[in-house]
């Protein structure tokens, strides 16, 4: 079974967020035209998320909810079960996308299972698409080998200007599956960096404008996150930015490999 590996190039992250805020922040978002949320098992918000779609208004099939598989839940008897209670608390019969969120520590479980049970979930329509989350080549391998490369919608990676994960993308690339960055905008230590400055100044645009629309450029989507309206309807301005292939140049050499999200025991050897 195929499916239509599209998935919005723009969305809305949660990653941090939870109770009002989370909830503030959603309704905002989906208020200004955020159609993608994307949220986590151990993000602690579905329910809230849940309960601002919920409130919004905006009808179910104009949406795109991405949630994603914490490690407790790999096994082939608790994975399905464990996203059935993810949409009890997102309020809705199925999820547009679902994604292991890291390697299983230690390899406890299996790629080839993990991978078959997220099919399983994907047969049983409670969810349109799978991906992954945090994989390195050699584990996209492993992913590819057990559902094929068509079957896998994403692999959201920490990407940023300061970290381009060129390898992945590019591997990725390849095989015809789509990158999601997250932390496109490395918690904000991007936006100061005189190279973006300069071309934010050039565009009349914001630093985040310009890094979001670099990631876009490339074809990533982006999926950043704000607790206040005004960074939210700002950021949605990126989706109208271009950059000259002379700026993207000038972005692509701030690279320096700098990682910000490396959790000790989840992490895999990365590329």
């Amino acid at each position: 079974m195929t499916t239509d590996n599209t998935i919005p190039a723009f969305g809305l992250g949660t990653f941090r967020l939870k109770g009002q805020v989370v909830i503030d922040s959603v309704k905002n978002g989906l208020d200004l035209g955020y159609r993608l949320i994307d949220t986590a098992q151990i993000y602690g918000n579905e329910a809230e998320v849940g309960q601002a779609i919920a409130e919004s208004g905006v009808p179910r099939s104009k949406l795109f909810i991405t949630t994603k598989i914490w490690t407790d839940n790999y096994a082939k008897d608790k994975l399905v079960l464990s996203l059935k209670e993810s949409l009890v608390k997102l309020r809705t019969d199925h999820v547009d996308l679902t994604l292991i969120h890291w390697p299983s520590p230690g390899n406890a479980v299996s790629v080839a299972e993990f991978m078959g049970a997220l099919a399983d979930a994907r047969a049983q329509g409670l969810t349109r698409q799978i991906g992954i989350s945090n994989f390195n080549v050699a584990l996209m391998k492993k992913a590819i080998a057990a559902v094929g490369a068509q079957n896998i919608a994403t692999n959201q990676i920490e990407l940023h200007p300061y970290l381009q994960n060129r390898k992945v993308a590019e591997f990725a690339k390849s095989q015809g599956i789509h990158i999601t960055s997250y932390m496109t905008l490395a918690y904000g230590k991007v936006l100061a960096d005189p190279v973006i400055e300069a071309i934010a100044k050039a565009h009349n645009a914001t630093s985040a404008q310009v890094v979001l629309a670099w990631a876009m450029q490339l074809g990533h989507a982006v999926i950043p996150s704000s607790t206040q309206r005004a960074n939210l309807e700002s950021n949605l301005k990126a989706q109208q930015l271009r950059l000259t292939d002379a700026e993207l140049a000038q972005i692509a050499a701030l690279d320096r490999g700098e990682r910000l999200t490396d959790p000790a025991g989840l992490s895999p050897a990365w590329d």
